[in-house]
């Protein structure tokens, strides 16, 4: 339910928390005059717009145009609504606002907060429980969850009996109804008596993204004790379809904007100390559209890491439609069988895990990725039926350059021409979803030919034109030969042309295209000339722009070819048998260099 404040309890809340002070704790603001400025956050930015005046209690940036009060800034900051806003700010200056809500249900209202107390007061019992019960608290030291994890995570135990918790929150004087509502006791049909939900199980506090305990998890660690795991049913504060476990602790920490989805309460806690703190699990439920939200909410980049067995592989599958009705495009991170985040980490470290972030699918190439493994490619019928599978998959494309990319990559991958994959993926759409042309002929509209098929490579296209616009314009050498010498041409032809052409710079000789043609093989000449020849229509103003994208070019390829290497060799060791703990250092230090030669790409693109 929306609340609403009256408008004295709003102005109360901006008035006590100023906005310099507030602004401060995300921007680094140095005083200029009477205001203050910074870079500002919303928006990329080397000279400081951001404007804070501590006078008029207003922001504004003069860049982006981003402006307001104090709670419009955490709402924006903190990817929160109005409400919520205000109430984290009522919070820091221990503004109570409980009696000062108007709302359609007055009791409701109340209902609520005592069940936020209720929780709380659980939260801490089951925690306390956890270092009385040695049982309970070395089943986790024993997992390798150390006490600041545990404490980070609030993590408790419920005793082993019927009654304690339903008895402990009772001296506290709650009311046996109002634990009922909180899903903390059931009450049971024939007797009427009540008894508590959760019985020697570990506890996962479920804390949303203002610090409230909503509900809670609990593992069983004794077999016996079925369900294996166990949530709070629905209440008035807790849906488990909108919520996410441990999205408060991702929102503190969640500096690069990224998220990770998983499964279980443990493959979270099991990120998070190794260093990911930005994980969240989705509460035993398929995700939901509300969940989905609530990840584009606070984050812009993506991952599921479902378990690899076959639910989790379906699960996979319906969250990423759930993803795309919300327009999300999240990547995969593919587990090998029969593994979970926590168990993979375990046996394999983090550094390979990190490994596989950098290595995880668009949702176009896991469900490719999925029917490949049904069909035998080898023989002519299974790759027909896999070509057909695939095609239905290119029809949900609505770029036409990312359809694009994607029918030349199956068609490497299979050997066959892209003009019949795209035929095969345009059969049966209207003329409308038709992005491109009716160039191409067929002789036989079913014919499928293997064949050898090689894209024309980018990168020496921009090489040769680097090279033609480097012999016709000496300044473009001079700003370029220090971050560019002859050898970086990776094509040899173009390396020996631009070394030859350097020397005539560094020499203040004339370029004489005869000259340098005399210095080549008869062989190689014509590729010479196609440099010499080509004409690159392009503005004064445009060509620093176009210099730096050929660069970039040439040495994201070259970086990506050396990522294929350290692969090939992760590969080679991760296959040995009987490998040694020096082939396990060799991998994690592969995996090492692997992150960051991503960051090199990232940068390169």
């Amino acid at each position: 339910m929306t609340y609403l404040y009256d408008e004295d309890v709003i102005s109360e809340v901006r008035e006590s928390n100023n906005i310099v002070d507030i602004i401060s704790q995300y921007v680094d603001l140095k005083k200029v005059g009477s205001n203050y400025k910074g870079i500002c956050p919303f928006h990329s930015e080397r000279t400081p717009s951001f404007v804070v005046s501590d006078q008029k209690q207003m922001y504004h940036c003069f860049g982006c145009g981003e402006g307001g009060d104090v709670i419009s800034f955490i709402m924006k900051q903190e990817n929160i609504e109005f409400i919520e806003a205000l109430e984290s700010l009522a919070d820091r200056v221990n503004i109570r606002l409980e009696g000062k809500r108007k709302t359609e249900n007055v009791e409701l209202d109340k209902t609520k907060d005592t069940l936020y107390e209720i929780n709380r007061e659980a939260g801490i019992y089951f925690y306390r429980n956890l270092f009385k019960e040695r049982r309970a608290y070395h089943y986790l030291i024993n997992r390798g969850i150390d006490q600041k994890t545990i404490k980070t995570f609030g993590l408790g135990y419920s005793l082993n009996s019927w009654n304690s918790l339903l008895n402990y929150l009772k001296n506290k004087n709650y009311k046996e109804e109002d634990i009922e509502k909180a899903g903390l006791i059931i009450k049971h049909r024939e007797s009427g008596r009540y008894y508590d939900r959760f019985r020697d199980r570990i506890i996962f506090p479920i804390i949303n993204t203002r610090g409230k305990v909503i509900g809670f998890g609990g593992r069983s660690i004794d077999s016996k004790n079925q369900p294996k795991y166990l949530n709070s049913p629905d209440t008035n504060i807790f849906l488990k379809g909108n919520n996410l476990y441990a999205l408060n602790i991702a929102k503190k920490y969640n500096k690069n904007e990224k998220i990770i989805l998983v499964e279980g309460y443990m493959d979270v806690i099991s990120l998070y100390k190794h260093g990911i703190n930005y994980a969240v699990a989705s509460l035993g439920t398929a995700l939901t559209p509300n969940q989905g939200q609530l990840l584009k909410r606070y984050s812009k980049e993506i991952y599921i890491c479902y378990d690899s067995d076959q639910a989790g592989i379906n699960a996979a599958n319906k969250g990423l439609d759930v993803m795309k009705e919300i327009g999300i495009g999240p990547k995969i991170i593919s587990l090998p069988d029969g593994m979970d985040p926590d168990d993979y980490i375990k046996i394999n470290g983090i550094e390979k895990f990190k490994y596989l972030i950098s290595e995880s699918l668009t949702a176009i190439d896991f469900r490719i990725n999925q029917k490949k493994k049904l069909y035998d490619i080898n023989n002519h019928e299974g790759k027909i039926n896999f070509i057909k599978e695939a095609s239905l998959i290119l029809k949900e494309i609505k770029s036409p350059v990312e359809l694009e990319v994607y029918i030349n990559k199956l068609s490497m991958e299979v050997r066959i021409l892209p003009e019949v994959i795209k035929r095969e993926v345009y059969k049966d759409l209207k003329p409308k979803d038709k992005y491109i042309n009716n160039n191409y002929r067929y002789n036989n509209k079913d014919n499928i030919v293997p064949v050898q098929y090689m894209l024309q490579p980018g990168h020496l296209t921009a090489e040769k034109e680097l090279l033609n616009l480097i012999i016709n314009n000496k300044s473009i050498y001079l700003n370029i030969k220090e971050k560019f010498k002859s050898e970086d041409f990776s094509d040899n032809i173009y390396s020996k042309l631009a070394n030859i052409t350097y020397e005539l710079y560094e020499n203040d000789e004339n370029i004489d295209s005869i000259k340098i043609l005399n210095k080549f093989d008869e062989n190689d000449k014509a590729k010479v000339k196609d440099v010499l020849s080509l004409q690159i229509k392009i503005n004064e103003a445009s060509k620093i722009k176009a210099i730096e994208d050929y660069i970039k070019n040439i040495n994201y390829y070259k970086i990506s070819m050396k990522k294929e290497q350290i692969k090939k060799q992760i590969n080679m060791l991760d296959n040995k048998e009987g490998k040694t703990e020096e082939d396990m250092e060799k991998i994690n230090q592969l995996c090492l260099e692997l992150i960051h030669i991503d960051k090199q790409l990232k940068i390169n693109q």
